[in-house]
């Protein structure tokens, strides 16, 4: 009897803090779980939204685009553009109570760095040769050539410092079990469902005014937004255009406009026929009437691709988009040799892009009507990635859709990783196996000259071959519509595509 009544109080002092502690989470409603959080491993921007409020990174990238410390106080550059000395901060923790040194911060660029570990955007700091310790609180990176991007990439999410003690103690576990500096800390992931976070009260910068964090992965866009609707969520992602008048009107809710980095394309396997052919790439591409899409689908909350990279971006201008003109498709698509057509496969993901079940139904209509059949396939967003980055030789995926933010707001990363020959998949983001080597070469000259102006040539040449290839089936960039309820203040929704709590309170 006793130890019955025990588990009854206990279990009652449970409910009652599980009820405060609830009414201090603010909930975000995301489109998919988290893949890893291992920063280091993240290639994905619901992933890098959680690892964010974890981890940081040396510098950060404002939603104005500037660069800022975070981590680190500041950096000088060598005359010769070689070698970059970088200043950390000497009040900052980890969540174990581990200071932050520069010999931690080395240990940890050589852990993304380590060909061995193969980390899909090793490509960031690819040009980094060594990294010295200084003293306990200064870093030194050697590069050998100069790298015009290397600031911008400190800024990416992906190179977080993590605690080399952590990944040795957790292992091949790391990624469920992180441990960072940031803001709020591990606390549970029900795989699938929810992660949830708590403030780090020892925090080196300004604390949240919540006492947690909890991410809900919910695919079905009419769940998400009656969450929003009845309070159960305090914020939710990629609201339908058509649902915005609704949530506008409704009690406490108000849907947010932001633009973005990213960039929603149609990619085409370049060693898998018939779209080994730029012609039928290009016909495709003439086929697919984008700003009917754009408006009838999105309502307009979208802009039609001009080049391969989104406005807002150094080095982005605009090279032309592929009008929708059908009766060139299909001329076109005589001349390759297929005057009736041919089937294939259109692959596409759930729940991780605005609309995206309706995007790829609306291509899969409107290639119909020049004689291509694209049967639609769909796979959930873990699976999805891991299923399109097989490598050639084992890669089955013809055609597939996917969105690509180019977060450092460099053109470097917005092209490079997706058009270099070196990037193809599994070891890079290059799913397409496209491979140029002029592209190649441009890429090259374009990330290690410091001449601006030079760059800005350079990738303008590269963003032209790019259309004329018919590199992919460019679609448009995308607005991050987010419903958000009333009395939550300090959210960022950042034009790299992640809601970020880092200071915010609510009522």
């Amino acid at each position: 009897m006793f130890h019955r009544s025990l588990r009854t109080v206990v279990a009652l002092v449970l409910a009652l803090v599980l009820g405060w502690s609830f009414a201090q989470t603010l909930v975000i409603a995301q489109g998919t779980d988290a893949v890893s959080l291992d920063p280091h491993d993240v290639t994905d921007s619901p992933s890098a939204t959680v690892t964010s409020h974890i981890y940081e990174t040396l510098f950060e990238l404002t939603p104005d685009g500037d660069i800022v410390p975070s981590l680190a106080t500041g950096a000088d550059v060598s005359d010769d553009g070689l070698t970059w000395t970088i200043t950390l901060r000497e009040d900052v923790v980890f969540h174990d109570g581990t200071p932050l040194t520069a010999e931690i911060v080395k240990g940890s660029m050589d852990r993304f760095l380590d060909p061995e570990n193969a980390f899909a955007f090793v490509f960031l700091l690819a040009r980094v040769d060594s990294i010295d310790v200084v003293d306990d609180y200064t870093v030194q990176f050697n590069l050998g050539t100069t790298f015009a991007p290397f600031m911008a990439h400190l800024t990416h999410s992906t190179t977080a410092i993590v605690l080399p003690a952590a990944v040795e103690e957790f292992g091949e576990d790391f990624g469920e079990n992180p441990v960072g500096t940031g803001p709020f800390q591990f606390a549970s992931w029900d795989r699938g469902s929810r992660i949830d976070l708590v403030r780090f009260d020892d925090y080196w910068g300004e604390l949240p005014g919540i006492e947690g964090l909890a991410f809900l992965a919910v695919p079905e866009d009419t769940t998400r937004m009656a969450l929003v609707e009845t309070g159960e969520a305090h914020v939710a992602v990629r609201v339908p255009p058509a649902d915005v008048p609704r949530l506008n009107a409704a009690d406490g809710v108000t849907v947010e406009n932001v633009s973005s980095l990213r960039t929603i394309y149609i990619y085409f396997n370049h060693t898998m026929e018939p779209f080994t052919d730029r012609t039928v790439r290009q016909a495709i591409n003439y086929a697919v009437n984008k700003e009917e899409i754009a408006e009838f689908i999105f309502g307009g909350a979208v802009r039609p691709s001009d080049a391969a990279i989104s406005p807002g971006i150094f080095g982005y201008t605009p090279v032309g988009k592929y009008e929708f003109d059908p009766e060139r498709a299909q001329t076109l698509l005589a001349e390759a040799g297929f005057p009736e057509g041919f089937d294939t496969t259109l692959y596409c993901p759930t729940g991780r892009y605005l609309r995206d079940i309706q995007t790829c139904e609306a291509v899969q209509s409107q290639l119909a009507e020049v004689g291509v059949n694209a049967a639609i396939e769909t796979l959930e967003w873990s699976a999805y990635l891991d299923f399109t980055r097989r490598p050639a030789e084992e890669n089955t995926v013809p055609m597939a859709m996917l969105g690509w933010g180019t977060v450092t707001g460099d053109a470097d990363y917005g092209l490079f990783a997706l058009f270099h020959t070196s990037e193809h998949v599994p070891d890079g983001s290059n799913r397409s196996f496209y491979s140029n080597a002029i592209v190649d070469a441009l890429l090259d000259e374009a990330r290690t000259t410091p001449d601006e102006s030079l760059r800005l040539q350079l990738y303008e040449d590269v963003l032209e071959i790019l259309r004329e290839d018919a590199a992919w089936l460019f679609m448009h960039s995308e607005t991050q519509l987010v419903a958000v309820r009333d009395g939550i203040e300090g959210l960022v929704i950042h034009p790299t595509e992640r809601v970020l709590a880092l200071t915010t309170s609510m009522d």
